[in-house]
């Protein structure tokens, strides 16, 4: 529950009284940490005691962040009237919605039915000058910043202080590369500048996309602006890119296929090629009604919360395969280290062993790193060591992730050494929880660097270690404006 001025209210009151710390109210005792916290009733019960505690635990989570926003910018390139059933509303959302508005696109929404109508222009910009802020949302950034190069207008971008912090030159010399004027107001290669794209047709460019792979989902989807088309060549180490596959697959769905390198050779599959049927004439984006899938970053918490409490939850609409998140490993890491997982028709299904009830892992999480720090947490109260690779790249969003994650496990009595990509975690000693060495009078205060995934992840250690208070829980309006209202009906309702 959280406190106010000694008012205990629901955390549904997060955001509407704006306050300042979430207190997170433990479900694990010492004696579950010994013995195990689940009964073997419910899902769990032909498994055997210790998964699954009581009946399962059905919750609901919004819309894909990265699929909903990439709706959006595909939505407004079509021609016609896009559906987007199931979307999210969330700042970030909210932020690119206004940015098109303001740029001339008429969008209606319904966000008791999650559901946002735009009306496209088939590739062209409405505005041919504007003046925006994309606050603090990173994909509506670098999204935006390639449609309007390659618009052949003249546009102003600000940002919101945690974007301006993140890197955004890879993209910009590339884009300048091909012919687009970049003006800087401030430090170069980050917000604000303007940018003017006249003249530009398309050709080809390379982009580096060691620090995000958005840099090169936003020009591939702009591409369609180009009469000449694109091709694009990317570098870094990273090969695997399943945001990149996300947004190929949904242009594809749109009525735009992306061609790739034959993968011999120098091109090593690492060319991705967007032009139109005929020499001269782009490609053009079909409207539709497309329905997003739940996100699966945000199911992942829930998840968590089953392994560390020893309940069995399930997330609707949440699949093992098929779909286009790939951040849906989780479950298979949790597998790994001792759960019981069920695809079901109303979505996957997880028995978790209870807290210091299972092992730890050695994964690589580059490529669903969103997933990194509930991982982390659930590392916290493993049996043993869990090594986490491959997440350099998490330390450029929308904190240092890796250095945030190492320094707020150490306050919950964890150990976690860093290197440049890797998290080595020794978990808190089950023994000395067992015997009291936290107690209802400690006060942990975890910082989330204005991080919603920081404040999601680390507010399940709560549900295991006493006095947990999460400062600025407001956060997760982000992603997930919701979070703690499902969170406390999972947890504590149930």
């Amino acid at each position: 529950m959280c406190c106010c001025g000694g008012l205990r209210v629901g955390a549904a009151h997060v955001m509407e009284y704006g306050m300042d710390r979430y207190i997170v109210r433990p479900v694990v005792t010492p004696a579950d940490a010994l013995y195990g916290a689940g009964d073997g009733a419910g899902y769990g019960a032909s498994y055997g005691a210790g998964y699954g505690a009581g009946e399962p635990v059905i919750v609901p989570v919004p819309g894909s962040k990265s699929i909903t926003n990439r709706a959006l910018l595909i939505g407004a390139l079509a021609f016609g009237r896009t559906v987007l059933e199931r979307a999210l509303f969330s700042d970030d959302s909210r932020s690119l919605i206004d940015c098109l508005e303001k740029l001339g696109f008429f969008i209606t929404y319904d966000e008791e039915k999650a559901e946002i109508v735009i009306t496209g222009c088939g590739g062209r910009i409405p505005a041919a000058e504007a003046s925006l802020n994309v606050g603090n949302a990173g994909t509506a950034a670098r999204f935006l910043t390639a449609v309007l190069a390659f618009s052949g207008g003249t546009y102003h971008l600000d940002a919101g202080e945690q974007i301006k912090k993140r890197p955004m030159k890879p993209l910009l010399d590339a884009l300048a590369g091909l012919g687009v004027a970049v003006t800087y107001e401030g430090e170069e290669g980050h917000f604000p500048f303007t940018i003017c794209g006249r003249g530009v047709r398309g050709g080809e460019l390379s982009i580096d996309t060691s620090v995000s792979s958005q840099f090169l989902s936003a020009l591939l989807m702009s591409a369609v602006l180009l009469p000449l088309g694109l091709t694009v060549h990317f570098t870094g180490e990273r090969k695997a890119m399943p945001y990149v596959d996300m947004t190929v697959a949904m242009m594809a769905a749109f009525g735009v296929p992306v061609a790739r390198g034959d993968g011999e050779g120098a091109d090593d599959g690492r060319t991705y090629i967007v032009k139109g049927q005929f020499p001269g004439i782009p490609p053009v984006y079909v409207s539709r009604r497309y329905q997003i899938e739940p996100d699966a970053s945000a199911a992942g918490y829930f998840y968590a919360m089953a392994m560390l409490t020893g309940k069995t939850v399930g997330v609707r609409g949440i699949h093992m395969a098929g779909g286009l998140q790939n951040d849906t490993m989780l479950l298979e890491v949790f597998r790994e280290m001792g759960a019981l997982v069920q695809d079901t028709e109303e979505g996957t299904l997880l028995a978790g062993p209870g807290a210091f009830c299972y092992e730890g892992v050695h994964v690589n999480m580059n490529t669903f790193s969103d997933q990194m720090m509930t991982l982390a947490v659930v590392a916290a109260f493993t049996k043993s060591e869990t090594i986490i690779e491959g997440v350099g790249h998490t330390r450029f969003q929308e904190s240092d992730r890796m250095a945030a994650v190492a320094a707020e496990l150490v306050k919950l009595g964890a150990a976690c050494e860093m290197t440049e990509d890797t998290l080595v975690i020794t978990p808190i000693s089950r023994e000395n929880f067992v015997a009291g060495s936290k107690n209802a009078d400690d006060h942990i205060e975890i910082e989330t660097y204005s991080d919603h995934r920081m404040a999601m992840a680390f507010s399940l250690a709560g549900l295991v270690v006493p006095g947990v208070e999460i400062l600025d829980p407001g956060c997760v309006a982000k992603t997930f404006p919701e979070f703690y209202r499902v969170f406390e009906k999972a947890a504590y309702e149930v």
